[in-house]
């Protein structure tokens, strides 16, 4: 029978449930089982599609094309499965559900009631993901903190599900704070045994307790949580903030965690082979060179926008042995005036996905500044639609090229909706969504990263190169380097002749993971280093 984890969080938010959750995944795969994760979020959205990426960081996509949660990021990325729509659920969502169900009479009349209606309807979803997945362990987190007015109704449900399947089936994680006092110089259970406190009174007796802490914990601390808070003394886990958040599944597993989950559902199991993991955190850490990339874009303030392209970037330094760093380049900023102050250091450019015309001057800037001086560029959807902008307005005799999401009156929308499509769209519902085919040409920088003719990666965008202009920019030297198997969509440009100067229509950081970086991310970090090498002289 499928095993249920669910994964709580008390005291404060961002406290890394979505991390644990994940550790916890890694391990639990480690030891030969397979592993689904989703999250419940309790905000009224549908999905965070059409969120702000300044409130809630950027928006995931699945392979199946569901916009989820940035934690699923971090579960596909530490368990390495592909995740699907049955890996995220919101309040919002939920209702809407409920709603359209009861609006088709499937209720019969009844009176609808957040218990059982709403309840159900979450306990229906969490059952899914581990029917769909035939899933060993299904890995549950609960969205915001206990307490919380909003997150109620998931933890009704759960409850009912682990009375359902069985206490033996069934487990709960409750990740704490135990926050550490200058003044005196000791960490505070207190918070935790509030925390716990509020937990129990919902029904919910979490069997592993894991704490979240900056500094190690004192023997003390373990011992007046297990006893206070109703656990097992090895039941109580330390959580420290480390520089590397992939070190986190090995410095659980140094605490037992995935032994004691394992004990506490009853299963066996042999030990977790960490071998290919522990690999990749030693070439983290023992990274013998640096290169600087300028991310631009206009999100820049929160860095949680990018999350994915971040970390995917952080993936081709593990596999090149290089530490990446980020500097982080507010587009609307960018001005010809500051472009060689601000621009000048880097070794290589990437502009990622967007939005919306703010900022897009600045990365034009960026993507002319990095064609003209040779620099490594990388270009991901919007990045790949002002590589072509760029190229079309300075290099293909088109001054006045543009998007149509930019400028609807263009007389050359170089980017546009594709055939069919219509502004009256929602903004919900974005058209290009999930996996979709790309064929490769043969002797391209695509080719080269890849290895091969075929592949297949994630969308996330309403527009695309217009194909009206396909031959003009082709004859000025932009090479049409990928394209859907029907040759009717673009998915990738780029310019004959140099290292990486790529512009890709999907979303590649979506597919890196830290033990396997993706193939385009390791081929710009290395166009990067050379780049780096020869502006040295070496």
């Amino acid at each position: 029978m499928t095993k249920y984890i669910f994964v709580t969080g008390g005291v404060v938010s961002g406290l890394g449930k979505g991390i644990t959750a994940a550790s916890l995944g890694r391990l639990l795969k480690a030891r030969g089982f397979k592993v689904a994760a989703q999250k419940l979020d309790p905000y009224i959205n549908v999905d965070p599609g059409t969120m702000s990426p300044y409130q809630h960081g950027e928006v995931y996509v699945t392979e199946d094309g569901t916009e989820t949660d940035l934690d699923l990021g971090h579960y596909e990325r530490f368990i390495d499965e592909d995740l699907n729509r049955y890996s995220n659920l919101t309040t919002g969502k939920v209702y809407w559900n409920v709603l359209n169900k009861e609006r088709r009479g499937e209720y019969l009349g009844s009176t609808v009631q957040v218990i059982p209606h709403i309840t159900n309807e979450i306990k229906e979803f969490v059952y899914s993901v581990g029917v769909k997945t035939a899933a060993d362990v299904v890995i549950t987190e609960i969205g915001g903190t206990i307490g919380d007015i909003e997150s109620q109704p998931f933890l009704e449900a759960v409850r009912q599900i682990s009375l359902e399947v069985g206490r033996e089936n069934s487990l709960f994680v409750h990740v704490t704070l135990v926050p550490f006092l200058r003044g005196s110089d000791e960490h505070k259970s207190k918070p935790t045994q509030h925390s716990v406190k509020e937990l129990q009174g919902m029904g919910i007796h979490p069997n592993i307790i894991v704490l979240r802490c900056d500094e190690p914990l004192e023997e003390s601390i373990y011992r007046k949580i297990s006893l206070f808070c109703n656990v097992s003394a090895d039941c109580v886990i330390e959580n420290r903030t480390l520089p590397n958040l992939y070190e986190a599944p090995l410095m659980l597993e140094r605490s037992r965690f995935s032994e004691v989950v394992c004990r506490e559902l009853g299963i066996d199991a042999p030990p977790p082979d960490l071998r290919e993991w522990a690999d990749m955190v030693e070439r983290s850490r023992s990274a013998e060179k640096n290169v600087r990339i300028g991310l631009v874009g206009k999100y820049v303030a929160l860095h949680d926008a990018y999350l994915s392209v971040a970390e995917a970037l952080r993936h081709a330094g593990f596999f090149h042995r290089a530490h990446v760093e980020i500097q982080w380049i507010d587009s609307e900023r960018l001005t010809p005036a500051c472009l060689d102050e601000t621009l000048g250091g880097l070794d290589g450019i990437l502009i990622p996905g967007g939005f919306g015309g703010r900022g897009i001057e600045g990365m034009l800037l960026a993507a002319q500044y990095a064609r003209e001086k040779r620099l490594p560029y990388f270009g991901i959807c919007l990045g790949m639609q002002i590589a072509v902008i760029e190229y079309a307005r300075h290099a293909a005799g088109f001054p006045d090229a543009n998007s149509g999401e930019f400028d609807a009156q263009c007389p050359h929308k170089v980017i546009d909706f594709m055939p069919g499509q219509s502004s009256e769209i929602d903004k919900g519902g974005t058209l290009r969504l999930g996996a979709y085919p790309c064929v490769i040409r043969p002797g391209t920088t695509m080719a080269r990263c890849y290895g091969g003719t075929e592949i297949s990666e994630r969308h996330r965008h309403r527009y695309e190169f217009n194909n009206a202009y396909r031959e003009a920019l082709s004859e000025k030297g932009l090479v049409i380097s990928g394209c859907s198997p029907d040759g009717r969509l673009v998915e990738t440009v780029e310019l004959p002749g140099r290292d990486f100067h790529l512009g890709a229509q999907f979303h590649p950081e979506f597919k890196s993971r830290p033990n396997r970086a993706h193939p385009l991310f390791k081929g710009f970090i290395a166009a990067a280093l050379k780049f780096k090498k020869g502006k040295m002289g070496h």
